[in-house]
């Protein structure tokens, strides 16, 4: 038969019908050996429980009453299986869901037929017991079946022998899941062959058929013992020391490193056990996030017009991707780069179509523009994070810095103070403490006009001010995985420069905190944990490369610092909300009394590094002798 009607009708092949058709009666075949199972199971359990009251001494009469109860039962069973759908495929089988479903119906059959047979059991020879003493056989024959069916599945389902071997790091909840995984599927790349933990009552633990075998500080020994070529790291709450640690004594034993997801991410739904990936540098230098608990906090987001300046940036665009999840009535993001704005877009909308409303193309500097904005959209939370940031750049055009990070920021705060914003948090930067740099004093000052709107309204105008953000746009690691990709030196300022990092999640969701625990003119400090090494960073990237990389210092540039500080000298810190973020406050400055001519020539006047000496290049070999 020809014509659209036949053409438009989905077919199957002949070879797609019978694989289906072969599917189909195999699965039919199985749910037929499953009932007929249960059933004998029935026949086991009733005529063991009459003979064993009996001690085999049974009439003829006893027994055929016993065989008929048994047949009873099993036509029951089959019956209330079918209609529970528990032969129809409703659950995998063996598992603990199908478990529990057997166990109710012998459980239901039990009592409706025990009954019975205490009622007339006298009658026909059957002791009155004989159905609570069957039921625990019946079970115990069930559940047997069902434990052997699935130890030969799972020993089908292992990995094969050629897989790579790995020792896994962690024996808790997320190794577990990484193990279920991993031993049900024969095409998995991995084969664990031995687990590692530091808690004394997981020393003979054997979770999932793979033993515990040591202490996290035994790696390098297990891994030589068991010939383990990789090792997972399994552990929600791992921070950069233990990863570190952990990292280089597999190293030494020839191990690669890997880690799996964060116990957040998988909870979540966005990944999944099995989603290991290599160790990065992030991971080394970064620190597990603080419980900011800021879902406790972020009510005053939900349902609340919220403008995100600098939104187009890597804090920005990020920023406005977790507050879009705290149901905001709207999400204005502002930023004078289109295509940064179209990446926020991205993470907001999943499109970036940039043809909505939600997006608003202007530049901080123009006070005209930015008034009109707040006049027409009316925000109630705004979050300034548009400046400019690169140092060495602001000290050949201090003036721009000005433009942006002063005069910029007060244009916004104002127009917020005209229209009633309740709730505006300033983004800062850790050079603010002590500033010895352009961007540092600007930043500074904006820090004191923020100071200044709080003190004016008495409302949650803050700052929030943190370290190095891991990834974030022109940083230093991307810097460096550029340098490296190209086979270029890298340059390092100091061997002895330490810097504060943290990751962009976790930049942002202080920034979000410091909104809903600030208080009028605060500026809110997180606790960064151990400043790290740039030297050692630039080491670590390269031995990760596996290339011969140079590594050259030129000298700290004029305003850097060797070390970098977050606290003010005069600032005092207190911590009454939560015990990794410290409070203290800003002097504030009001709008008449800021004076650039002034500012630069106090900024100038005051000790500033000017260390631009070159010391000698050093290679890979040299460095990792420094």
């Amino acid at each position: 038969m020809t014509g659209a009607g036949a053409d438009a009708s989905p077919s199957l092949n002949t070879g797609e019908i019978g694989v289906v058709t072969t599917m189909s009666m195999a699965q039919h075949r199985r749910r037929v050996a499953a009932a007929t199972v249960d059933a004998l199971a029935w026949g086991f359990g009733v005529l063991l429980a009459v003979a064993l009251r009996f001690e085999f001494g049974m009439s003829l009469r006893g027994w055929i009453a016993t065989i008929l109860l048994a047949l009873v039962a099993a036509g029951i069973h089959v019956a209330a299986g079918y209609f529970t759908k528990l032969y129809r495929g409703r659950y995998t089988y063996g598992s603990f869901d199908e478990v529990r479903l057997l166990g109710t119906v012998v459980l239901g059959i039990t009592l409706i037929l025990g009954f019975v047979v205490i009622g007339g059991g006298s009658l026909i020879g059957l002791p009155r017991a004989t159905m609570f003493l069957a039921a625990p056989f019946v079970l115990l024959m069930m559940f047997g079946v069902r434990y052997m069916a699935r130890l030969v599945l799972d020993r089908s389902r292992k990995p094969a022998e050629d897989a790579e071997p790995v020792v896994i790091i962690g024996a808790g909840y997320i190794a577990d899941k990484l193990l279920h995984h991993i031993q049900t599927d024969p095409t998995s790349p991995i084969r664990p062959v031995g687990l590692l933990d530091d808690d004394p009552a997981k020393r003979n633990l054997v979770l999932r058929g793979v033993p515990v075998l040591g202490r996290t500080s035994q790696v390098a020994d297990v891994v030589k013992r068991t010939g383990a070529t990789r090792v997972v790291i399994a552990i929600g709450q791992a921070d950069s020391v233990m990863l570190r640690k952990i990292s280089d004594r597999a190293s030494k034993a020839g191990a690669s490193v890997a880690i799996t997801p964060s116990l957040g991410a998988m909870m979540s739904g966005e990944q999944s056990p099995t989603d290991v990936r290599d160790i990065s540098i992030e991971d080394l230098i970064g620190r597990h996030p603080v419980d900011t608990n800021v879902e406790l906090i972020a009510g005053y987001i939900t349902g609340k017009r919220v403008l995100v300046t600098g939104a187009g940036g890597s804090i920005g665009s990020e920023l406005c991707r977790q507050l879009s999840k705290f149901g905001p009535a709207e999400l204005i993001m502002l930023d004078r780069d289109e295509t940064g704005l179209q990446i926020a877009q991205l993470g907001t909308s999943g499109h970036g179509l940039l043809d909505t409303d939600d997006v608003v193309l202007a530049n901080i500097r123009d006070v005209e523009v930015i008034n009109g904005i707040f006049d027409t959209r009316r925000p109630e939370v705004v979050f300034h994070a548009a400046a400019l940031k690169h140092l060495p750049m602001l000290e050949q055009y201090p003036d721009e810095a000005w433009k942006t990070n002063v005069l910029g920021t007060l244009n916004v705060l104002t127009a917020a103070m005209r229209v009633g914003v309740t709730h505006f948090v300033n983004i800062s930067t850790d050079k603010a403490a002590n500033p010895t740099s352009v961007l540092g004093h600007s930043k500074r000052v904006a820090e004191k006009l923020t100071a200044w709107a709080g003190e004016q309204t008495g409302l949650n105008y803050v700052s929030v001010r943190f370290g190095n953000v891991i990834g974030s746009r022109g940083s230093m690691l991307p810097t460096f995985q550029t340098l490296i990709r190209e086979g270029k030196p890298i340059t390092v300022t100091h061997p002895e420069a330490t810097r504060y990092f943290m990751t962009i999640p976790e930049a942002c969701q202080l920034v979000i905190q410091a909104g809903g625990i600030g208080r009028a003119g605060e500026v809110l400090i997180l606790d960064m944990g151990e400043p790290v090494s740039i030297l050692e960073v630039a080491k670590r990237m390269i031995a990760m490369s596996g290339k011969n990389i140079e590594i050259r210092f030129t000298g700290l540039r004029p305003g850097e610092k060797l070390h970098e500080e977050l606290v003010g000298q005069r600032e005092n810190l207190e911590r009454p909300f939560h015990p990794k973020v410290s409070h203290t406050r800003a002097d504030p400055i009001s709008p008449d009394r800021l004076d650039k001519d002034g500012w630069k020539a106090r900024m100038y006047a005051e000790p500033r590094n000017n260390d631009t000496a070159i010391i000698e290049p050093l290679n890979l070999q040299k460095a990792d002798k420094a």
